[in-house]
């Protein structure tokens, strides 16, 4: 395939305003037809003879004039066409080039072809065929080299490294298009080179307008790699901790070991088989209640960032969750545990205000009255980062719960409504409920209440009655019931809903590290410390150090994690240089499925094997091929006829 599609190869000149010269040719024509030279009479004896002598002598100097002139006329215009310098090339050769180039550097190129990776040969490969003095724009998924030469930016280029980032196609060509100029009398080439993963696709990749591209598919010979996805604790005993590990693979796959570390120290090894599917399991056992600085390690000859797995189990923080009101009924004590939660109950009358900001979680539950005190005691509480949840009495005092609720998205109790209603709307996507269910339920055996109150509320609906009215609404640190909870009002609290509604409630309210988080995602995890003025927490791994964002609140630190942070492994969070607690950080495994799309069926680009072949057709559909040396020997041709003519033609 041609790489410009609409090119016409034709002959063109260098100088064409020479051609004027052609009308030199009319001098020799003159001299030709105008000479006035005569014939001198010889007197001869024979008439008949001289006769035929005359004739025969005007013949052969008619034929030898008439070659002469058109051997002079031939050897006029060769020499006015090798002066005008002609040459064949396509129209796009004679247009200045622009030319913008992709390199993939993302974490499927470090694929290996024979003993270097898919990114290393590409870049020997820019380097042999590019032009020295070439001018070109080349970007990668994290950088950007704009108007550079290839020997500017060699070094840079052999120090590259792969990475977690990954541009889709679209991107690529929205990304390549800013690094143009807006001459649209320019020739631009976008050269994309990548392995074309099917991540890479897009629902819109469309042509770039004035833009040629060219795809160079990087494909080792072959396709084989095995990936540690995910680790979990499976379960638990008194003392030890089941860790099951989860790997796939792609390409042949035997059993492969996996080792398991604690820091540097290794602890444990196993071996990995795999089904039909590809998919392997390893599982471990580790201490329980200890610090353990997890590493998990396979070898394999694929790719290598996926290989490694960190995660960090620590001493588990217990959440704080206070209940003020009933303390009668016991079922906040039975969903609070102790190897969890530090759960307190304390009636309305014995509370100490100055509890209130150690608190994570306050349960506001079956209060007839909300004192203005603590109205604006549990303000400055949730301002500070703090969580509340209200369940009303049967009987309330509405003007001074609507003091309080009015702070949270302006929610309202109005009247009473004193009608049974099942509990049949349940939000799935609400953050109390996302991960609970497997699927979504129909079949549920709903509880139901004998009254509840109507309610004007900003805050989205997670538990609702028939005909849509809010039972539980709530968001990121507020959450109110409608009715009340005690068994004479609703049989709520002995739902399968109870456990994870209250039980979300309070992991919400303290974001506990899990073992380890993916890079690129949102994370927010907390702290439980105080920072002083002044005072910051920051990530310490070897000798890097990372300031991650942060919100210091009363009782804890709100630290939060985008795609700032680009390494990954286990990091220390420290507070005034002494660490407080680690937590791990891997990357994401979308590029270990080692699928490719098939980038031939396409046709907004033109395609090639490898970049040594596409450099070729560029530099073929780019080639001038000058034709003034053949003009010139056309030419000295012409005038050694001219002397044999003049020398043997009698």
């Amino acid at each position: 395939m041609s790489i410009f599609d609409n090119s016409i190869q034709e002959m063109q000149f260098k100088y064409p305003e020479l051609f004027w010269a052609l009308f030199l040719l009319l001098i020799p024509i003159f001299i030709h037809l105008f000479q006035l030279r005569r014939f001198k009479k010889t007197p001869f004896t024979n008439v008949k003879f001289l006769k035929k002598v005359v004739s025969e002598s005007r013949q052969s100097n008619t034929l030898k004039k008439w070659l002469l002139l058109f051997t002079r006329m031939l050897l006029l215009i060769a020499f006015i066409f090798a002066f005008a310098q002609p040459f064949f090339a396509e129209k796009s050769a004679l247009k200045q080039k622009e030319t913008v180039i992709y390199l993939d550097d993302s974490f499927s190129m470090q694929l290996k072809e024979e003993s270097t990776t898919l990114l290393e040969n590409a870049v020997q490969e820019l380097i042999k065929n590019l032009p020295k003095t070439e001018r070109f724009s080349l970007f990668t998924n994290a950088k950007t080299c704009r108007n550079t030469t290839i020997q500017d930016i060699q070094n840079e280029l052999l120090a590259l490294s792969t990475g977690s980032k990954q541009l889709k196609l679209n991107e690529i060509q929205l990304k390549g298009k800013t690094l143009f100029s807006s001459d649209i009398a320019t020739d631009k080439n976008l050269i994309i080179l990548s392995d074309f993963q099917q991540l890479m696709a897009s629902t819109q990749t469309d042509s770039l307008l004035n833009v040629h591209s060219h795809w160079v598919a990087l494909r080792g010979k072959e396709v084989k790699n095995v990936s540690i996805d995910s680790a979990y604790i499976e379960s638990e005993t008194s003392e030890n901790l089941n860790l099951s590990v989860n790997l796939s693979g792609s390409g042949a796959i035997e059993n492969i070991p996996v080792s398991l570390f604690n820091g540097e120290t290794l602890i444990a090894k196993t071996s990995a088989s795999f089904n039909e599917s590809k998919k392997g399991t390893a599982n471990f056992s580790i201490p329980k209640n200890e610090a353990f600085d997890g590493k998990i390690e396979i070898s394999d000859s694929g790719l290598t960032y996926d290989n490694l797995l960190y995660f960090t189990v620590g001493e588990k923080e217990k959440i704080k969750v206070l209940n003020v009101g009933d303390v009668q009924n016991r079922f906040l004590a039975r969903i609070f545990t102790k190897d969890e939660f530090i759960f307190s109950a304390t009636e309305l009358k014995t509370l100490n205000y100055s509890n209130l900001a150690n608190q994570h979680l306050i349960i506001l539950n079956n209060l007839q009255q909300i004192p203005a005190s603590l109205t604006t005691g549990l303000k400055a509480f949730t301002d500070n980062g703090g969580h509340l949840s209200i369940i009303p009495a049967t009987e309330i005092d509405l003007n001074s719960y609507n003091l309080l609720t009015s702070n949270y998205a302006s929610t309202t109790l109005l009247q009473k409504v004193q009608n049974e209603r099942e509990i049949t709307n349940i939000s799935f996507s609400h953050p109390l409920y996302q991960n609970v269910f497997e699927k979504n339920v129909t079949n549920f055996q709903y509880p139901k209440t004998n009254e509840f109150y109507k309610i004007k509320t900003g805050a989205s609906t997670a538990l609702a009655f028939q005909g849509n009215e809010p039972f539980l609404v709530g968001g990121k640190s507020f959450f109110l019931f409608t009715a009340s909870l005690s068994n004479q009002n609703s049989n709520f609290i002995n739902s399968p809903l109870v456990v994870p509604t209250f039980y979300n409630m309070a992991i919400g309210s303290l974001k506990l590290a899990s073992l380890y988080s993916v890079l690129g995602q949102s994370v927010s995890i907390d702290v439980s410390t105080s920072l002083a003025q002044d005072d910051i927490l920051k990530l310490k791994k070897g000798d890097y150090e990372f300031i991650p964002r942060q919100q210091s609140l009363s009782n804890k630190v709100a630290l939060s994690f985008n795609e700032s942070l680009q390494e990954d492994g286990s990091y220390a969070i420290l507070q005034n240089e002494k660490p407080i607690k680690n937590i791990s950080f891997n990357y994401n495994r979308n590029e270990s499925n080692l699928s490719y799309l098939n980038i031939t069926e396409q046709k907004m680009a033109s395609t090639s094997t490898s970049i040594s072949s596409l450099f070729e057709t560029i530099e073929k559909d780019n080639s001038v091929t000058e034709l003034w040396k053949w003009f010139v020997i056309l030419a000295l041709a012409l005038l050694f006829i001219e002397v044999l003519i003049q020398k043997y033609l009698k």
